[in-house]
């Protein structure tokens, strides 16, 4: 029984001590801790890099371990024999583990330990020598991690993991990534020239900020320097005293600071120095009563000067700095001293900066494209019931918040985003057609060819339509949801990209350009317009119903503008408000492209769609001032084409 007990106790001595073996020795992980174990205790940032570097650098499978450990918090040191373990609390001691083998080292009471506490700082730097091993995790969220971390803190000793870590990576996303992040710590902290420059020409592909961040550190100024430089800088430019780079007074510092010149002593130290040096009621040999005037304080602070009692200066009352730098050459100077990586970065840069000016051009023209494909959704009901049947309906924003509204209200009863948006669409249709049958069943029937009277009521129906929204649904802005699909962006590169309901927007406002085409062209209420149209009386003889025909036509473009309103919806805020904000929009866009004319409304809405966003893209925070460009530009237009871009000929243009 002894025996057992005996052996037991021996048994759980050895397990408790695993990280020296019994002949003595240590294992290889410990063996580094042992010998920088002064170092790592005394925990200063200072002393612990070659300490840090030693485990990092070790190849060994352990030293992950403990640097996470160690960075955590969690490496303790056994005071009877200075070995470290990982501990963690288990009752009223701590369990520890070895780091050599992985296994249970026993449990130690707190006082046997002594925790190794590393600060911020220190726990910086494992992080870094971290990022190694990390990099090549077989969890990808960990690597994802690792490359953020390194690009928030690049630095010169990360390049060799980081390109080591390449050729293993089996994400392709990842593997690109890293690929960019070597070549942009290569270009800044590469080992020779020839390296950077090869990186430098790498980036030449990229159009990311990133890459043009580096490009800017390499090429980053130092403050003005005065003539002759410091051996081996590089001029950027020359620069001018009293310009935006250098003032005349930071200039003579500088001559002051090369002991190109004197100081100059301000009026206050001047006066202070005269204080400070009466003598007898005199000062430099002046009367005190006679220093009421800034001649006679200068006179004897001169005279001070030429006495030796204070220092000499070439300061005198005609003394000017701008004349005294006026001689000195300055100059801005680079901070990177290899002229090789220099002119590559200058080169690589300025072609980078001309690539994203053309696709600026090009992000601009789709954006200019976006907003003309809303201005003519918009407008486009308003080009058959202004356009073709002359009728100012100052209502038709209106109509357009109605169909937002409608949307809004189907998403309460169908929380599917794509099946309510499907719903919506036919749904905002009939309910603004019928509105706008309603309306003018109502009162436009009553007020044909009476433009002022039909733009005073249909103002007021406008107000009143407004007002009733407001009551129904609040001032609050009302969400309607786009579907996931339609999330997101179509991105061309880190300059070019629009967002996927914007390019649906595009082609839903194709698809009703054709649709109103179809109508208008091939089918019998098309025909029937045109022709109530252009002669009222003759298309009645003929047997067509004028009042059906003005009804449906009215009707039409009214629906078409709820359609419209559903779809601006979806990016735009819902308020009762959402239809005035494109209202004088839409009847620029039928007066410039041409009233009666459906191709002259995509006209009118791709000028003024582009004028918004040049005027815009000139000016980008005063947006109103971009709107108030647009009309002074519009009403100059309509001097020289009153008719518009496409003018209607013939009868249907009144000739």
């Amino acid at each position: 029984m002894l025996k057992r007990v005996f052996a037991a106790l021996l048994a759980a001595v050895i397990l408790a001590l695993p990280a020296q073996a019994q002949d003595g020795t240590l294992g290889p992980i410990q063996t580094i801790l042992q010998e920088h174990s002064d170092a790592i205790v005394k925990s200063s940032r200072k002393t612990i890099g070659p300490a840090i570097d030693a485990v990092a650098g070790s190849g060994l499978p352990q030293a992950q371990t403990v640097l996470q450990a160690w960075q955590a918090k969690d490496m303790w040191q056994r005071k009877a024999d200075g070995l470290f373990f990982l501990a963690k609390p288990s009752g009223d001691g701590f369990a520890l583990t070895d780091f050599d083998t992985g296994t249970e080292a026993g449990v130690a009471a707190k006082g046997d330990l002594e925790q190794i506490k590393p600060n911020a700082g220190i726990r910086a730097l494992l992080g870094t020598a971290l990022v190694q091993f990390q990099l090549l995790d077989p969890d990808r969220a960990r690597r994802v991690a690792a490359l953020t971390s390194v690009e928030r803190d690049p630095v010169a000793e990360l390049i060799e993991p980081l390109a080591g870590s390449i050729e293993d990576e089996p994400d392709a996303e990842l593997k690109a990534r890293k690929e960019r992040l070597l070549a942009r710590l290569t270009a800044r902290f590469g080992a020779t020239t020839e390296a950077r420059v090869t990186a430098i020409h790498v980036l030449s592909g990229s159009l990311a900020v990133e890459a043009r961040g580096v490009l800017n550190q390499v090429l980053t100024l130092q403050p003005p320097a005065l003539a002759p430089y410091p051996e081996g800088a590089i001029v950027a430019r020359t620069v001018t005293p009293g310009g935006t780079d250098l003032s005349i007074d930071a200039a003579y510092d500088l001559m002051v600071a090369a002991g190109q010149a004197q100081p100059v002593p301000t009026v206050a130290e001047r006066l202070q120095t005269l204080s400070a040096n009466i003598d007898g009621g005199r000062v430099g040999g002046v009367p005190v009563a006679q220093l009421n005037t800034q001649e006679a304080r200068d006179r004897a602070y001169l005279a001070l000067v030429a006495a030796g009692t204070v220092p000499a200066t070439s300061w005198t009352p005609e003394f000017s700095k701008a004349e005294s730098v006026a001689g000195a050459e300055f100059a801005l100077l680079y901070a990177e001293k290899d002229a090789a990586v220099i002119e590559a970065a200058r080169a690589t840069l300025k072609g980078i900066e001309r690539k994203v000016a053309w696709n600026q051009t090009l992000d601009l023209g789709l954006d200019a494209l976006s907003l003309a494909s809303i201005y003519f959704l918009a407008a486009i009901g308003l080009a058959i019931t202004f356009g073709v049947m002359g009728v100012i309906n100052m209502a038709h924003g209106e109509f357009i918040m109605m169909g937002a509204y409608t949307g809004y209200v189907v998403q309460q009863f169908i929380p599917n985003h794509t099946a309510s948006v499907l719903v919506a669409i036919p749904l905002a249709f009939a309910v603004t057609f019928a509105a706008g049958v309603a309306m003018e069943r109502l009162v436009i029937r009553w007020l044909y060819n009476r433009p002022l009277e039909t733009l005073l009521a249909t103002f007021g129906i406008s107000i009143a339509l407004q007002q009733l929204f407001k009551n129904i649904f609040g001032t609050q802005a009302r969400p309607l949801t786009a579907p996931d699909w339609l999330g997101g962006a179509w991105t061309l590169n880190d300059v070019v990209s629009i967002s996927y309901i914007r390019i649906a927007i595009f082609f839903l406002a194709l698809i009703f350009l054709g649709l109103v085409l179809f109508i208008m062209k091939r089918t019998r209420l098309g025909l029937e317009t045109r022709a109530v149209t252009q002669n009222p009386g003759m298309a009645g003889a003929m047997g067509i119903r004028t009042d059906r025909v003005n009804m449906l036509t009215f009707g039409l473009g009214s629906g078409i503008a709820g359609i419209a309103g559903m779809a601006i919806g979806l990016f735009a805020k819902v308020t009762s408000e959402l239809g005035s904000d494109y209202i004088v929009q839409s009847f620029m866009t039928v007066v410039v492209g041409g009233v009666g004319n459906i191709w002259g409304t995509l006209l009118g809405a791709t000028l003024i769609g582009t004028l918004q966003k040049g005027i815009e893209w000139l000016n980008p925070s005063n947006t109103l001032a971009a709107q108030t460009y647009m009309i002074i530009f519009i009403i100059i237009f309509i001097q020289f084409r009153p008719r518009g871009i496409i003018a209607l000929k013939g009868r249907a243009a009144g000739d």
